[in-house]
Parts: structure tokens; C-alpha cells; sequence
């Protein structure tokens, strides 16, 4: 269990820098996308491991936030964390009404 829980948080964390560094390319204006992504990566990330869906809504979404903020001084963008609580905690709510 201990294990799983580093993997899929090197996972999240490497998932936010990718999702974070194609969100702030100077070509990409696709806020859809992006949300979708967030949103995608964090409900499958809550479904794995429903008890630290909180721990991948930071790692993402504050991967995300993060970039954003350092590399374009954009402070919108701590929005990406609202989007990874609600996927992270839509996935953990899955994984319960599941039953697995």
C-alpha cells in the first residue's frame, strides 16, 4: 500500500508538470482542454486510491497552479485546483458506488 501510494504520487506530480508546462506554451488557449485533463487525471488518480483523493488534488493542481504562477505570473490559474478536488473526489466517489 505504502508503495502504490509513492508511485501514483510521482505520477500526479509528474502528470501536473506536464498538464501545467502545455498550459502555459505561448500558443496554447484551450481552457476546455486543459480542465479536462485535470479533471481526467485526478478522478482516475482518486479511483486508485480513494482515501488521498485530497493529496492528488494538490499534486496536481497545484503543479499546475505553480507553473502558472512562476513562469506567467497567471494567479488564475490556482482555479486548476478547484478543478482537481472536484475530479479527484468524483473519482473517489467511483471508486466507493463501485464497491472495489
Amino acid at each position: 500500500m505504502r508503495m502504490k501510494f509513492w508511485i501514483l504520487l510521482v505520477l500526479a506530480l509528474a502528470l501536473g508538470l506536464l498538464i501545467g508546462w502545455i498550459d502555459t506554451r505561448p500558443t496554447w488557449d484551450d481552457t476546455g482542454a486543459t480542465i479536462a485533463a485535470i479533471i481526467a487525471v485526478t478522478a482516475l488518480l482518486g479511483f486508485a486510491m480513494p482515501e488521498r483523493a485530497w493529496v492528488w488534488a494538490i499534486a496536481v493542481g497545484g503543479m499546475i497552479s505553480l507553473l502558472n504562477i512562476a513562469l506567467n505570473s497567471k494567479y488564475d490559474a490556482l482555479l486548476a485546483l478547484l478543478a482537481a478536488f472536484i475530479g479527484s473526489y468524483a473519482g473517489a466517489y467511483g471508486r466507493r458506488i463501485s464497491g472495489k
